[in-house]
């Protein structure tokens, strides 16, 4: 099972333990691969999720740079990265460069990071992009910024009555 007490800079590996948002803002999360990281951006007040971009390159170096200006356009308040596991909640090879890339995150730029259950993001955002008639190869440019969009938008509709309200 997942290590849920990792909590470097705030780094919390479960949003069941997420205790509420520090302020109203920007919120961006990363669907995190080896070859692409997809992004999606939303906002706390407003709860929807957007897809953002693809961030194409395996090298840290360069996926932090652009993880970097990301952050300075949107300054956000908080970072969801999700969290790959096998359906059983098991952990995968996946599930531990995912928490490492998340601690890289909250060590690099020190804004609070959770860890948000991903299982079937990818095939649904496959399965909505077929459905707008986006197939096959043509999928690689959006499918991981999709991904990241059902990754922030669950953590928005599963922490909307305990962490919205005012």
């Amino acid at each position: 099972m997942i290590d849920k007490s990792v909590r470097p800079l705030e780094l919390v590996s479960d949003v069941n333990q997420f205790t509420g948002f520090p302020m109203h803002g920007a919120v961006l999360a990363f669907d995190f691969g080896q070859k692409r990281i997809g992004v999606a951006v939303g906002n706390t007040a407003l709860k929807q999720a957007n897809p953002l971009t693809t961030i194409d390159s395996e090298k840290n170096e360069q996926r932090f740079l652009l993880i970097g200006q990301l952050i300075e356009t949107w300054q956000p308040v908080l970072l969801v990265v999700g969290l790959p596991c096998h359906v059983d909640g098991s952990e995968q090879e996946m599930t531990r460069l995912s928490l490492r890339f998340a601690r890289r995150l909250a060590s690099r730029f020190h804004i609070q990071v959770l860890m948000a259950d991903e299982r079937y993001t990818s095939r649904t955002a496959s399965a909505e992009l077929k459905r707008a008639g986006v197939s096959g190869r043509r999928q690689k440019q959006f499918l991981d910024q999709i991904a990241a969009q059902h990754i922030l938008q669950s953590f928005f509709d599963e922490n909307h009555e305990q962490h919205f309200t005012a």
